[in-house]
């Protein structure tokens, strides 16, 4: 056989791979569609979501919404699935140049992936405001996109990818909540959510998700929330998204093991623009979780009376790593580890004017803080932990008209504090934590410290009355470029003397024979720049050319 030949064998079997023979396009058109065609070719599109549902779609085919124009109703898909190199698509077709728009009004979601593997879904945009549902329950909820499996299995290789979801309500515009609904845990009535993938099946588990490009806005809670029962939810890879003015969190995590957020955008959490909205949340939060990296993401303008960090770390987690994130303007704080969580760190982020709620003022019943190690584990349960939590080269900025808060449980064990600037130009004060019960005055039981080498604006930027101390502390001005500003390269300092080569090797805390999953000392600043030598004090490393 001459070699060309061969050539366009192997050519052939891999396109016949990558692309089954059998493979389908299915069309749907809402305006000149037919429900009793077979939505072969656009001329033969179906007409509904309804039957878009009904089809036993195999690897490789494609269902793809006439874009440009609205689809009503929900999109229910159970029991798909594709194959990891031939996955079912589900996507728009641009007649008018625009995505596809589903209005799941009435419904309980715009999406529904049900016992779905290796599938991909893009290029819609869904929204849903209010209507109830029929047969509605306490705590019914609507969502923009559902993941959920009802049976044992593994359900892998989801991917949600260039869509937008926004105003996402259970309730009807003009509903308002009561006053004491946004002190619950998580709210306790119906709500609208963004993204939600839930796992409370035994024996069923859900591996791999990307979440990438979308752009969830304006529900009445969380953006983005994962939630599973015995971490069955792993793999999890949220990348580049856009989420802002959720009533609730932008992006929570319960029972995921393994994830990588990485450069997202996140804004006004907790936001209260709508009657309809939970109005508090942190940027992103994790609970029950393993092997987290939340990375060079930004944490903006977080609100709520309690809570609303810009990013924190709920208790029951292990190996949560927060790094080179940007966090402003957050109400409830910058670093939060409560309790039962073990080698969790913040390291090499900055952090503009977080911390500003005052407890009591305008309903607020917790303080704000820039530092908060917390015991809590639940409510009326002994406080316990956290363990072995790491704080190192962070840069923490806080105007003179905010009152920089710090709480730490005497429960706390293992706590590393280095290499960071608290650049605080007014007044400091310790307070207790707020979870419930504030914990308990009392002699510091906290062991295997290591506080030092952390330089401060002025003596009482860290509090006197907080049960640990900087051993060897530094004072100055780190001479930033623009002190007050709201990006990151704001904070880029200026005075060699008291920045360069001035920080140590970080080290495991006496007692921990772990560290971080990721290792201790990593080879980049917030700003990419390379870590040569000793590490520079805060975030940023000084130009060392």
């Amino acid at each position: 056989m001459k070699t060309a030949s061969k050539l366009a064998l192997i050519i052939i079997a891999v396109l016949s791979f990558m692309l089954p023979l059998n493979a389908a396009t299915y069309y749907i058109n809402p305006v000149d569609g037919d429900d009793l065609k077979k939505g072969l070719s656009k001329e033969n599109a179906i007409k509904s979501l309804e039957r878009a549902g009904m089809l036993k779609l195999l690897p490789g085919d494609k269902l793809l919404l006439a874009g440009g124009m609205t689809h009503e109703g929900s999109l229910v898909l159970k029991d798909i699935s594709g194959t990891e190199n031939n996955p079912v698509i589900v996507s728009a077709y641009y007649n008018q140049g625009e995505n596809a728009h589903i209005d799941a009004a009435g419904y309980r979601n715009g999406i529904l992936l049900q016992n779905c593997s290796n599938i991909v879904v893009k290029n819609i945009l869904i929204t849903a405001n209010g209507g109830g549902v029929k047969e509605e329950k306490r705590q019914d909820m609507r969502c923009g996109i559902l993941v959920a499996p009802t049976r044992k299995g593994n359900y892998e290789n989801i991917v949600l990818k260039n869509i937008a979801i926004k105003d996402v309500f259970f309730e009807d515009p003009g509903f308002n909540r009561g006053k004491d609904e946004v002190r619950s845990a998580n709210g306790t009535q119906n709500y609208g959510w963004g993204i939600r993938f839930i796992n409370y099946v035994d024996g069923a588990l859900i591996d791999g998700v990307k979440i990438e490009s979308c752009r969830v806005s304006n529900v009445a809670h969380t953006g983005i929330k994962f939630t599973a029962r015995n971490r069955s939810i792993k793999n999890v890879k949220i990348y580049n998204n856009n989420v802002f003015e959720t009533g609730g969190p932008g992006i929570q995590m319960s029972g995921v093991t393994g994830a990588h957020v990485n450069n997202n955008k996140v804004n006004y959490s907790g936001h209260e623009g709508d009657s309809r909205k939970w109005s508090r949340g942190s940027g992103l939060w994790t609970w029950s979780c393993t092997d987290v990296i939340i990375e060079n993401n930004s944490f903006r303008n977080a609100n709520g009376p309690g809570d609303s960090a810009g990013c924190h770390i709920d208790f029951n987690c292990t190996n949560v790593i927060v790094q080179y994130n940007l966090s402003e303007n957050n109400a409830g704080g910058f670093c939060e580890i409560l309790g039962n969580n073990h080698n969790c760190a913040y390291r090499y982020n900055v952090s503009i004017n977080d911390g500003h709620r005052v407890k009591n003022k305008n309903g607020a019943f917790q303080e704000g803080k820039i530092f908060w190690l917390s015991g809590f584990v639940g409510k009326d349960r002994k406080r316990n932990g956290p363990f072995n939590s790491y704080f190192y080269n962070n840069t923490i900025y806080v105007k003179n008209d905010i009152v920089a808060k710090v709480a730490v449980d005497k429960a706390s064990e293992g706590v590393l504090i280095a290499n960071n600037i608290f650049y605080i130009e007014g007044e400091s004060k310790a307070v207790l934590g707020d979870q419930y019960k504030p914990e308990k005055e009392g002699e510091s039981r906290v062991e295997n410290i290591v506080f030092k080498n952390n330089l401060f604006l002025a003596p009482g930027n860290w509090p006197d009355e907080v049960i640990i101390h900087d051993d060897e502390p530094l004072f100055g001005n780190p001479g930033f470029v623009n002190p007050g500003g709201k990006e990151i390269e704001d904070y880029i300092s200026g005075n060699t003397d008291l920045i360069k080569d001035k920080g140590i090797v970080i080290q495991k805390i006496p007692g921990d024979n772990i560290g971080l999953f990721i290792g201790l000392n990593p080879k980049y600043d917030i700003l990419g720049n390379e870590i040569k030598g000793l590490p520079d004090i805060g975030a940023i490393e000084m130009d060392k050319n």
